[in-house]
Formats: structure tokens, C-alpha cells, sequence
């Protein structure tokens, strides 16, 4: 039996944990602070089972289901990875997870090798598949004597056209803080061969129009640093290279408004304990009317589309904030979580596109490479799927022994990602390309 240890029992969980326990050699433990939420994955499956765990204060716990497993796969939040990832090193195991590789676990790289390890990281969606579909095609180029002269990449987990219901035009298929966490990251990418560099309080000023072909029209705005998926797709040379973020028309226009206003502030609050969302927003709008003091702060009218979305919201209702203490982030993700939820049967939907312009002996060509996919209405969402089913099949593969690339990291070694993409196509999620001279 090959023991894996899945740590979380997040929105995006059960994919993997169905994936796993249909396989006839495996055991899998499912471990999280509720563990009503594991008992419901492993439900009627006989290679899982359920334990509460809390790994931030059950550190022996943890080192004790780590030492007891093969394979422990991290679906807690992006801060906690480090912290299993030391026991995984500690006890010879291996490690998954769908996160971006940390400055701290890339320091691990040359003891995890060393140990003769596998901790592969960013085996998600994006990151994750976007990796895959793009070297696939960056190696094929490359094996014909191609080159890549741009690059442009963009995803987004939106609400399918006819579960797109409410005047955010978002709906939360995964956790609401690290949406609203990514909301102010600072944005750096090369365009025509120059470096364009963004705070996180300008991400959304300027957004681009992208066309997706059976999809939609949507506002697209850069993803965090780009520059390093140049280097790691061998793109060095090539003038464009922008990974970038897709929501629906009107996203950016309220976001860069909120995010102006420190309304995705981590600082910790204690006086919102007692606070109503009204008391907040008067707060934050320096006002005991919120409308004007908001619209006074902006030079907007009370009615600008922002203002309206958080009346739609809420914010500016008598009812009690929800914590004790937390920062500005914490009551909106409380609220957003509250009124952006999909309704049952309702699917949420999950669009990547790939633009390639690449140079073959002087042909130049426009490559597309799109995914468009739906969650199963009263099933898993497109979200839980193309998250947690290509760390699943790695997962599978480090336990059989497909995968011995050692060290920390990412899909992007053919030997790696065909596999996955070929079996994600077996289970319905698969890109489609088109050429345009």
C-alpha cells in the first residue's frame, strides 16, 4: 500500500481525494482542523479516512502522520507549506503541492536533491497546467528549430455566463482572503523588450480586452512577477513575457477603487470587534455618511459603480462584523464570502489562454492554446478539478516511482507533463490550439 497524507479539506479537495482512493494501492488519509469536512470526502471510500489535525499547533501530530506516510500533499494555505515541507526533509518523504515555489522552499532544492527526494510544487492550475500547455508547445517549437519571440498567458476561475448573477460579476470557487490577498500583489513583466514594473495599488488601473474564443470578452490585468517563468520556459530572448489575471467587464474599475481605499489592508484591527459593516465603512470613508465621504475621498459621484457594489454587498448595513480581530482584508473576505457564493446547481468556469508568436525560419505564426472548462453542476467545480487533479496524478506518479526528477520542482519536463495533460484529457480537460499566420 502507498500511504498518502492529504493535508486540507478545502474547497478544492475532493477531486484529489476521489482521484486517489479509487486506485487499488493506495491509502489515504485525509487530516484538517474540522474534521466534519474530511469525514465527508472519505465517505463510503475504504482506502480513506478522516483525523483532525490543526498543523500550526499540533506540530508533533503532524511529524507523526508525515513519518507514517509516503507522500504528503499540501493543499493548506501557501504559508504552511514550508512547515511540512522541513518534516517531509527531516523523515525522507516525499511532498506535492499546487503552490507557487516559495524563496524558502527553493532554498531546500539542494538538500531535497541530496536526499534523493521529489517535492514538486506548482502542479496546480495556474500555477500548473499553465506551465504544462506552454512548454509543450515552447518544445515542440523548439524541436523544429523554432523560436518563441512572445509570450502571453492569462487565467481566470469566473462564474459560467449563466451563473454570472450578481453586479461583482465574481463568485468564489476558492478561499475568499487569498483571492483578495492577490488583489495587491505588486505586477512585473517584460513587453516589446521592455520591463514594465506595477504596485499592487496599480494593478488594475489600465486593464487589456481579451478575447476568448467560446468564452467570452473579459478585462485581463499581470499576475505577480513574470520574468521568472522566462528563465524557467527557456524564454530569456523572447521581447514579450506577461503572465497575466482574467475577470469579467468592470472587475478593474471597482477593484482599483477598493484597493485604494485599504480595503484589502492586512493590518490587524483589534477595535473591530463590536463594529457593524456600516461603523467600518464610515471608518474607512472618514464620514457618517459612507456614500459621501466615499465619494468625497474618490471625486466620484455617490453612485459610481464601486459604491454601488458595496451597498450590493452589504457594507453598508447595520449588521455585526464577524471578528474579533483581523485587518480590513479579513471583513471584506467575510462579506464576499457571505454574497458570492454559487448556488447549488450553479457552474463556475475556469479559462486559460496561451499566445504564442513564434519565429521559424523567418515564418512568423500566431499560436493559440485555450482551455475553457465547466464545473459539474451539483459536482465538483472547474476550480477543485484543474487544482487538485494534476497534483492528484503526480502524486500517483511519485508514488509509483514514474516520476525521479529530484529536488524542488515545477511540471515543466515532458517526462512530467505528458502524463498529466494526457490523462486530464482522458478525464475531460483538455486545451485546443489554432494557428493564425
Amino acid at each position: 500500500m502507498k500511504r498518502i497524507l492529504i493535508l486540507g479539506a478545502g474547497l478544492v479537495s475532493r477531486p484529489i481525494v476521489h482521484y486517489l482512493t479509487n486506485l487499488d494501492d493506495t491509502q489515504v488519509t485525509v487530516a484538517t482542523r474540522t474534521v466534519a469536512k474530511a469525514d465527508a470526502l472519505v465517505a463510503g471510500r475504504s482506502r480513506g479516512r478522516a483525523m483532525a489535525l490543526d498543523v500550526v499547533r499540533d506540530e508533533a501530530g503532524l511529524e507523526k502522520q508525515i513519518i507514517e506516510s509516503d507522500i504528503a500533499v499540501s493543499l493548506l494555505p501557501a504559508t504552511e507549506h514550508f512547515r511540512v515541507a522541513r518534516l517531509c526533509l527531516k523523515h525522507g518523504k516525499m511532498m506535492a503541492t499546487t503552490s507557487y515555489i516559495s524563496p524558502e522552499m527553493k532554498a531546500l532544492d539542494a538538500d531535497v536533491r541530496s536526499a534523493g527526494l521529489t517535492f514538486i510544487n506548482e502542479c496546480g492550475v495556474d500555477p500548473g497546467l499553465d506551465h504544462m500547455s506552454a512548454m509543450r508547445v515552447i518544445h515542440e517549437v523548439a524541436a523544429r528549430g523554432g523560436t518563441v519571440e512572445s509570450f502571453r498567458s492569462y487565467c481566470g476561475g469566473l462564474p459560467a455566463p449563466e451563473a454570472n448573477t450578481n453586479p461583482l460579476g465574481y463568485k468564489f470557487s476558492w478561499a475568499p482572503r487569498g483571492v483578495l490577498t492577490a488583489a495587491t500583489n505588486p505586477a512585473r513583466y517584460r513587453q516589446d523588450g521592455k520591463i514594465v514594473e506595477l504596485p499592487g495599488d496599480e494593478l488594475f488601473r489600465k486593464p487589456e480586452i481579451v478575447d476568448i474564443p467560446g468564452a467570452g470578452t473579459f478585462e485581463g490585468y499581470p499576475n505577480r512577477d513574470s520574468l521568472p517563468y522566462a528563465t524557467m520556459y527557456g524564454l530569456e530572448s523572447a521581447a514579450t513575457m506577461f503572465r497575466g489575471t482574467l475577470r469579467n467587464p468592470g472587475h478593474c474599475e471597482t477593484w482599483y477603487q477598493w484597493v485604494h481605499l485599504g480595503l484589502f489592508s492586512q493590518e490587524i484591527r483589534p477595535e473591530l470587534s463590536g463594529m457593524t459593516y456600516r461603523d467600518f465603512m464610515c471608518d474607512i470613508a472618514g464620514d457618517e455618511d459612507p456614500r459621501r465621504g466615499l465619494a468625497r475621498k474618490t471625486r466620484l459621484p455617490e453612485n459610481a459603480p464601486f459604491i454601488e457594489k458595496l451597498a450590493w454587498l452589504g457594507m453598508f448595513e447595520t449588521d455585526p462584523v464577524p471578528l474579533d480581530e483581523g485587518g480590513n482584508i479579513d471583513v471584506m473576505a467575510a462579506r464576499m464570502k457571505e454574497k458570492c457564493q454559487f448556488a447549488p446547481g450553479e457552474r463556475d468556469m475556469l479559462v486559460m489562454q496561451h499566445e504564442f508568436v513564434i519565429d521559424t525560419a523567418g515564418q512568423k505564426e500566431r499560436r493559440i492554446s485555450s482551455l475553457v472548462d465547466y464545473g459539474i453542476p451539483g459536482g465538483d467545480s472547474s476550480m477543485a478539478r484543474t487544482v487538485s487533479l494534476p497534483v492528484a496524478i503526480a502524486t500517483r506518479m511519485i508514488v509509483d516511482g514514474i516520476i525521479n526528477e529530484r529536488g524542488v520542482i515545477a511540471p515543466i519536463l515532458p517526462a512530467i507533463y505528458t502524463p498529466i495533460l494526457e490523462e486530464l484529457e482522458r478525464l475531460g480537460i483538455a486545451f485546443k490550439e489554432q494557428v493564425v499566420p
